[in-house]
């Protein structure tokens, strides 16, 4: 019998859309159109969806502040009913500074994490959270794993290359990333040559969730993780097909078929580029969503949450 492939799909960044539900107060939170496109997603392609939370909005977008904190409970039963497909997952406490958690305290994870599962216990149910980890920019601290672990996490996205000694060049990083790094620097904490970008060659960051190559490869097209003894949580590239906002339609059309076939596919986006107010909004993000499911549906895989498989 041939093996079942399966495929795990993730949106980060997501507080727009919970901030849009609270405030229009629809009858069914699938009247919300961020949640609409979802929903006929699952209904006509099998799709279930992991949106990985941020607890608060940013001061970046404007004063106007909105927190997990305020979604009320009056969805919960519709959140309960379809939490075998739609789940939350932890992600950061908002959208700046880059890498938050890269040199973070165990306590500072922690009151994160539980906020976050918190809320969304009180407003969709424990059912409706996702034990899989995709931390905000990548790289967590050795105390954040372990935090993420205390709280229940089985899973934690990773980055991945070859180790490289830090310069002290701040030039050598982009973004002030360089006082990122160096702020209460761990040992674990360093530089890394990036190369996931087609043909680019970049120095980025890494943190205690990071593999060499030859680990990354062993387990990227598969459904195991790589299990770290000292913490007792798996890592694994959660992530290995085409990312939808990055890449254009025509692009998707022409990548997605390098992966087909894979006996394990996972691929995400962020939800800032669905809505018109973001500068870099994408008017066919919908399209883009609905052809990926369709296409990962057609060519049979199923779709499920990455912490069943640990």
């Amino acid at each position: 019998m041939e093996a079942k492939k399966l495929c795990y799909f993730y949106i980060d960044d997501i507080i727009w859309t919970m901030r849009d539900l609270t405030r229009t107060k629809p009858k069914s939170l699938f009247d919300v159109p961020f949640m609409k496109m979802l929903k006929t997603a699952h209904d006509q392609y099998g799709m279930k969806v992991q949106l990985n939370l941020f607890y608060r909005t940013d001061f970046y977008y404007g004063e106007d502040e909105f927190t997990l904190s305020e979604v009320p409970d009056s969805y919960k039963a519709e959140f309960e009913a379809s939490s075998d497909w739609l789940r939350f997952g932890f992600h950061s406490k908002q959208e700046y500074p880059d890498y938050p958690y890269i040199n973070a305290s165990y306590a500072d994870v922690k009151t994160n994490i539980d906020r976050t599962i918190r809320e969304v216990t009180r407003f969709a149910g424990p059912k409706s959270f996702a034990y899989a980890t995709v931390p905000h920019w990548m790289p967590i601290s050795k105390e954040g794993c372990r935090a993420l672990k205390d709280a229940g996490i089985k899973v934690i996205s990773v980055s991945r290359g070859e180790k490289i000694e830090y310069s002290g060049d701040a030039g050598s990083l982009p973004y002030g990333h360089a006082k990122r790094l160096m702020q209460n620097k761990k040992p674990d904490s360093g530089v890394y040559i990036d190369s996931k970008r087609e043909g680019v060659l970049s120095i980025a960051l890494h943190g205690y969730n990071h593999m060499t190559t030859e680990e990354y490869a062993s387990v990227l097209y598969t459904t195991k993780g790589i299990y770290n003894e000292e913490i007792g949580i798996y890592f694994k590239p959660l992530s290995n097909a085409p990312c939808i906002n990055t890449n254009t339609m025509e692009q998707l059309i022409e990548k997605i078929p390098s992966v087909l076939g894979k006996a394990y596919v996972g691929y995400g986006l962020h939800e800032q580029y669905f809505y018109p107010e973001y500068c870099n909004h994408q008017p066919d993000y919908a399209d883009k969503v609905l052809y990926a499911a369709k296409t990962y549906h057609d060519n049979g895989y199923t779709y499920i949450f990455v912490e069943d498989l640990f």
